[in-house]
């Protein structure tokens, strides 16, 4: 249950005195900014903007795409078609944060990938987080004889030229997913309805995505909305998406290219091991890949737990928008 929130007195002096720099709203003259309300641009309007500029930029970097990749496209053209959409896709989520934020009159780092942390401290411990994640629950699997790792595909130069480019393109999978679902759409929607139900409806939405998967069922994309409430639990105690992204991206890394699992559905080519799943499917996710096994659900509860005691402190907060009479505030949840 949310409680309502209380903006601050306009002065420590009284309601009589205007805020330092900010205008009295008693006077005629005092006005907000264009599109701006008491509490800046309306969540709503805000998402409707965000996403039609989204949806509008990745629509031409997919046009721009088809002279470069020309239908048929088979083999490796087909990763480099694949890696380019991943990126037009990233561009749209995050590029529109910049026009948002000029909009609004706030810093675009307040949508949760500030820029000075970029690929620091936080993002390399959400990848040793997300390999070990990844690595525990593929060993639990082998120690109950449902999987097996089998033996090494890859030689010479291809190793290291299948792990760069599964690295990059799940870099870029990390940054799109994590930005699109617990950026800018989060920031905007708990502004309305409080961080936590926000939460909830983001990652059911981040499940419902991965639906039309080749091999993707209902428990997969419940695995995937658990794993995305994480990366929320993740955004809230650290301020910052780039534990979540470092997260997402070694997971993902791990299970296409490391273990070659099914990831949310889908085996690409260019793995490094060659490994096997044997077993009743609600052990070892069948064509959905770990992601579908019980165990997975078992880790993300240990993983909740841990974060919860190693990042016990909420971090992440709203700025209030320039111009405006009141701070904004998220209401606090009963999970804290």
């Amino acid at each position: 249950m949310s409680e309502p929130v209380t903006p601050r007195p306009l002065s420590s002096e009284g309601d009589s005195q205007p805020t330092a720099g900010l205008p009295d709203p008693s006077s005629p003259t005092a006005s907000t900014p264009a599109l701006q309300g008491p509490k800046g641009l309306h969540p709503i309007l805000g998402i409707g903007i965000y996403l039609a500029t989204g949806i509008a930029l990745a629509w031409i970097l997919f046009w721009l795409g088809k002279s470069f990749f020309p239908e048929p496209v088979h083999g490796a053209k087909a990763m480099w078609q694949d890696l380019y959409g991943e990126a037009a896709v990233a561009l749209g989520a995050c590029l529109p944060a910049f026009l948002m934020a000029r909009i609004e009159h706030r810093s675009v780092d307040d949508y949760g990938l500030p820029r000075k942390q970029a690929f620091g401290k936080l993002f390399w411990v959400g990848g040793l987080w997300g390999l070990a994640a990844i690595t525990i629950l593929l060993l639990t699997m082998r120690t109950a004889h449902v999987f097996y790792f089998g033996y090494v595909t890859l030689h010479g130069m291809r190793v290291v030229k299948f792990a760069a480019f599964w690295g990059i393109f799940f870099l870029l999978v990390g940054i799109f997913e994590d930005f699109l679902f617990r950026g800018y759409l989060l920031f905007a929607t708990a502004r309305w309805v409080g961080f936590w139900p926000a939460a909830a409806v983001l990652s059911c939405a981040f499940g419902a995505i991965h639906l039309p998967n080749p091999g993707e069922d209902p428990i997969g994309a419940l695995g995937a909305a658990a794993i995305g409430f994480f990366f929320c639990l993740t955004l809230r105690r650290t301020g910052t998406l780039w534990f979540a992204v470092g997260f997402h991206a070694a997971w993902d890394w791990g299970e296409t290219y490391l273990y070659a699992v099914p990831n949310s559905g889908t085996i690409q080519p260019g793995h490094l091991l060659g490994s096997s799943f044997v077993g009743k499917e609600w052990l070892t996710g069948g064509a959905v890949g770990p992601e579908g096994s019980v165990f997975c659900f078992v880790l993300l509860i240990l993983l909740w737990v841990m974060f919860d005691r190693i990042y016990p402190t909420a971090k992440y907060t709203v700025s209030s928008p320039a111009g405006t009479r009141a701070p904004e505030t998220f209401p606090l949840s009963i999970l804290e």
